[in-house]
């Protein structure tokens, strides 16, 4: 759930969350202003924000890989960690650590893809771009770590949080693939991921780990939106803005090579 995703420019994340851009930890600030990604894929750095408490508890903007690296992983990738499940983020061993140190971030999207099985036999699935109403960007609840690595190299991660789908996104994420073939999910098991309501921002980077959690809610279908896309974005060597283009009108692009 949520492996595909739209981040927005530097600008528009300083407009929406109130940091400076003097406020990105140095080693971004000297790699001058990003832009807009189409096509964000696990283990990619991605911009968040976090509060950082040796610094007073200062805002701060940094790029982060997707995927986290627990503390005590010294820097080796533990599988799948793009997610996190909001049942067992306190109790999982790869996000517990980071969890009780408080360690929480924002993550900053400008929207999100997911795959919906068609029918008749549910094989084929094509991507939605989703995105939430009078919000660019919005801000997913995730979680930050940092691994040093047996050769001294220091590696930031981040993870997102899922929960149950809402309305709108139970009748998009309807499948996942098992053993190379699309399964349809039960009502119960379909995901999204935790958008944040403006107001709880602060709460999550600031709160109590009580008042963090209280804030993890799912997140109205009647302030998304979705619609489908090109096939194009299946392929992370794709980047565009005719990725999020309704399908059928991203400029005459063709499905079938890529």
């Amino acid at each position: 759930m949520c492996g595909r995703y739209v981040s927005p420019e530097e600008a528009a994340i300083e407009r929406s969350i109130a940091i400076q851009r003097h406020s990105w930890s140095a080693r971004f600030r000297s790699q001058g202003l990003f832009g807009m990604r189409y096509n964000v894929s696990p283990t990619d750095p991605v911009p968040v924000v976090r509060v950082v408490r040796e610094l007073d508890g200062q805002r701060e903007g940094a790029h982060l890989r997707w995927g986290l690296i627990p503390h005590w992983a010294r820097g080796k990738a533990m599988g799948n960690t793009i997610n996190a499940r909001i049942e067992t983020l306190r109790t999982n061993s790869s996000f517990r650590d980071a969890w009780q140190r408080g360690q929480r971030c924002l993550v900053a999207l400008s929207g999100f893809y997911e795959w919906q099985a068609q029918p008749p036999d549910w094989q084929v699935a094509v991507p939605y771009y989703i995105t939430v109403v009078d919000q660019d960007p919005f801000f997913l609840a995730g979680l930050w770590d940092r691994s040093v690595t047996a050769a001294g190299e220091t590696i930031e991660s981040c993870t997102v949080i899922t929960m149950p789908a809402n309305e709108l996104m139970a009748d998009i994420h309807n499948s996942k693939k098992n053993a190379g073939k699309r399964v349809l999910l039960a009502p119960e098991d379909r995901r999204m991921p935790v958008i944040l309501a403006r107001e709880d921002h602060e709460t999550w980077l600031t709160g109590t780990p009580e008042e963090a959690f209280k804030v993890l809610k799912q997140f109205p279908s009647g302030e998304m939106f979705a619609y489908p896309v090109s096939n194009r974005v299946n392929s992370n060597r794709n980047d565009g803005p005719d990725l999020i283009a309704p399908r059928g009108e991203e400029g005459g692009q063709s499905d079938l090579f890529s």
